[in-house]
């Protein structure tokens, strides 16, 4: 990000140099869709951690959203280097201002869903619990970053949607162009401020420090406990898991699957205690059969071993 404002300030001073103008803004333009990739990663691991409250298979949040983020980058990236470049036709201009606008939608539709997720996995631990302070700080945090992405993201939707002066002419008039361009403020307020912010709040409340490394571990329903699982298993292929993280076409066949590990881990558990009780009854009547008990002297409750 920082690179990306360096070359805006050089540019500043250089602004017959096309290229340092093309580089600073594709930079720019590429910071927040890594932001919001590094929400979804928090987002999969929170529900690696708490997987009986998951929507979905954790492991999809990152691939498919990722995917999505991909697009987006090559958009911005080719909308910005056809947009920003004067050199090229007019027409490849167009189509660098609609590669812009498609990928601030595409931010926007994505964000709304991912949103979605985080309230639908608080409600489910709100209501069925647990619901622990670690749990819910990383959702504060995503709930907190997701609105610095989704202001920024708004504010350039309404700039490339409102600005009528897009492509350059020899007789354009500057003042003809929208204030939401023409002055910096804006930029600064809805653009560098709000990304700063985000990196600040990334610094001070980093989700990680509330999760577990490994994604296997897992929390307990008892809200208290940790647990080393198996993890999640997705056997179908990448790319249709990628494409369906919700599995309709397995709900569609009926072959839909949805192994719940933690309930078979608790299984197990709840069978080795009854074992290890059987097992102990089991040495203590040993013991009793071999201590030479001969007979006994009186009757009931008042017996006593000879």
């Amino acid at each position: 990000m920082a690179s990306g404002y360096i070359l805006r300030e050089v540019g500043a001073f250089n602004y017959t140099n096309v290229n340092i103008y093309i580089a600073s803004m594709t930079i720019i333009y590429s910071v927040p869709p890594l932001y919001e990739m590094c929400n979804y990663q928090i987002l999969s691991r929170l529900l690696y951690y708490v997987p009986y409250h998951s929507p979905l298979h954790p492991g999809r949040i990152l691939t498919t959203l990722a995917g999505i983020s991909a697009v987006v980058e090559t958009f911005n990236g080719n909308g910005v280097s056809y947009w920003a470049n004067i050199k090229v036709s007019p027409g490849k201009q167009r189509m660098g201002q609609d590669f812009l606008k498609a990928s601030l939608v595409i931010q926007l539709v994505v964000l709304i869903g991912f949103l979605s997720l985080i309230a639908w996995f608080q409600h489910r631990c709100k209501k069925n619990g647990p619901n622990p302070k670690n749990v819910k700080d990383v959702i504060i945090t995503l709930y907190l970053s997701s609105a610095l992405i989704g202001t920024r993201a708004i504010y350039r939707t309404v700039e490339y949607y409102t600005v009528t002066t897009f492509i350059y002419k020899p007789d354009m008039n500057p003042s003809s162009a929208s204030p939401i361009i023409k002055y910096e403020a804006f930029f600064w307020c809805f653009e560098a401020l709000l990304m700063l912010t985000n990196s600040i709040l990334w610094n001070i409340r980093h989700p990680m420090k509330h999760l577990p490394l490994d994604s296997r571990v897992y929390l307990s329903e008892d809200g208290v406990t940790e647990i080393v699982g198996p993890g999640y298993e997705d056997l179908r292929f990448f790319i249709i898991a990628m494409v369906d993280p919700f599995d309709l076409i397995g709900l569609a066949m009926g072959r839909h699957t949805k192994k719940e590990f933690w309930k078979e881990e608790q299984g197990k558990d709840k069978t080795m205690d009854e074992e290890a009780g059987v097992k102990e009854e089991d040495v203590k009547m040993a013991v009793f059969t071999s201590s030479g008990a001969v007979g006994t002297k009186g009757e009931g409750e008042n017996a006593k071993v000879l």
